[in-house]
């Protein structure tokens, strides 16, 4: 739910921008600054948002139901161990990150603003190398997790290095950005399929140890019928 919402209200809130809003080009933290203002850092360009408040209430939604949705997750999605413990701290860091990124807008308290993006950015894909280790995942979705983790920080250094690589520098923070949103959109989904399975599961697959042992039992329906 707080993925979705965050890229629902990302596309309402660039939409009203006047001067079109870039993918590459601009900073995700643009939509959410409170004033119209020619920002040169890291990279000139005139940022006016007039959907900000929007855009903020939806940073703090995001990192406050991340941060629920790692609490609440337990056996079903992580193994006992260390690692899932680390990564379970180091991926709700990141929804706290979030919630510092929607109250402290960039250009309103930008030490504050920072921090959050280092918690998201940093704390939350090092979370996601550790989710490698610590989740009860098959392997494959254990190496997928651990390579997500490790492209969004090779793409923070290369961010905080201008290094675009010809993304831009909006692209090349949504490549540091963007994995652990899309890794827990992805949890997110497989947690509510396996529930409706398992819902979904006919009564009669647990009735058929109950029905086995009426059948054994003296007197039960193989002696009756005999």
């Amino acid at each position: 739910m707080g993925v979705v919402q965050f890229f629902v209200v990302h596309v309402i809130v660039q939409s009203a921008w006047a001067e079109p809003y870039s993918w590459a080009g601009n900073n995700i933290s643009d939509l959410g600054n409170v004033h119209c203002a020619l920002q040169p850092e890291p990279e000139p360009r005139y940022v006016c948002s007039p959907e900000h408040g929007l855009m903020n209430t939806s940073f703090v939604v995001l990192g406050a139901l991340l941060v629920v949705g790692v609490v609440l997750t337990g056996r079903a999605v992580w193994r006992r161990g260390p690692a899932a413990v680390a990564a379970r701290l180091l991926l709700a860091g990141a929804g706290v990150g979030f919630v510092l990124a929607g109250l402290a807008p960039a250009d309103a308290d930008e030490n504050m603003h920072v921090l959050g993006a280092l918690l998201i950015m940093a704390t939350g894909n090092i979370g996601l190398l550790l989710a490698g280790l610590g989740l009860a995942a098959s392997p494959a979705s254990r190496w997928a997790t651990a390579l997500l983790g490790f492209a969004a920080a090779t793409a923070l250094g290369l961010f905080l290095s201008h290094h675009y690589l010809g993304l831009g520098m909006g692209g090349m923070e949504r490549v540091a950005a963007f994995p652990l949103l899309a890794w827990a959109l992805a949890v997110g989904v497989s947690g509510l399929t396996g529930r409706r399975s398992e819902a979904a599961a006919p009564d009669s697959m647990e009735d058929e140890p109950s029905r086995r042992s009426q059948k054994d039992a003296p007197g039960g329906f193989n002696q009756r019928t005999s």
